[in-house]
């Protein structure tokens, strides 16, 4: 098993994988590759909205004060992380997916009209008849020097876990900044679209079957218990 798997989310993300991937018995590494900090939003009327689509934990911790206003209104949330969040906040958490923010959307009957709070970097989505939303851009992602990571990444043979589009593409800026070898490295990227966004050159590049955590975990599992080098053969080359 390769001791060199590294985490590249932000905090608070970054320790619940470190320690989701030690309870299965991973050799991990973390660096926080970006902070999420909060922006100043004004909040619409609340009267106007039947519910929260909430495609991110980050949306409620960083929301500010006011998340307070919006407390009555029920929460769809992306994932289990998202919906604890939101109830440790005080919310009523209406929907919980598993498979993608678009996939809740779907879920909720119309008519229904949604305030949507999410961060700069936000995938774009396609509301089902009778359902639309307006959206409110409430924290961003700040990118991070790599630098602290770069010695282990360097002696090669590792595999990086890419949780955003904006973390893969700032990762690949600062492996060439930092003359980190790009074939040297695989990735394990939460979702297609993650993965292109990290660009061409890597050792492999692999993709979890779902875009949750816990389906990514188990790729990184399955990659580092190989009796091979997880940039090996069977990885697919980008």
């Amino acid at each position: 098993m390769t001791s060199r798997l590294v985490a590249l989310r932000p905090e608070p993300g970054l320790a619940a994988t470190l320690g989701k991937a030690r309870d299965l018995g991973l050799a991990i590494t973390g660096l926080a590759l970006s902070e999420i900090r909060a922006i100043a939003w004004d909040c619409p009327d609340p009267e106007g909205f039947d519910g929260l689509l909430i495609g991110s934990a980050n949306a409620i911790l960083h929301g500010g004060p006011n998340l307070a206003r919006l407390t009555a209104k029920p929460v769809y949330a992306v994932g289990e992380a998202t919906a604890a969040a939101a109830r440790a906040a005080g919310f009523t958490v209406a929907i919980t997916g598993s498979g993608g923010l678009q996939g809740v959307l779907d879920a909720i009957p119309g008519p229904c009209h949604l305030l949507r709070i999410a961060g700069e970097e936000h995938i774009a989505l396609n509301p089902p008849a009778g359902v639309t939303f307006a959206e409110a851009i409430a924290y961003r992602n700040v990118p991070l020097p790599l630098d602290p990571l770069a010695d282990r990444l360097a002696e090669g043979d590792a595999l990086a876990l890419l949780h955003s589009a904006a973390t893969a593409q700032h990762f690949a800026q600062e492996c060439d900044r930092l003359g980190i070898a790009r074939a040297d490295i695989a990735l394990a990227a939460l979702g297609p679209r993650i993965a292109v966004a990290a660009g061409t050159g890597w050792g492999a590049v692999h993709t979890a079957a779902r875009p949750d955590e816990a389906t990514l975990l188990q790729l990184a599992f399955d990659l580092c218990s190989k009796p091979r080098s997880i940039c090996g053969s069977t990885a697919r080359p980008l």
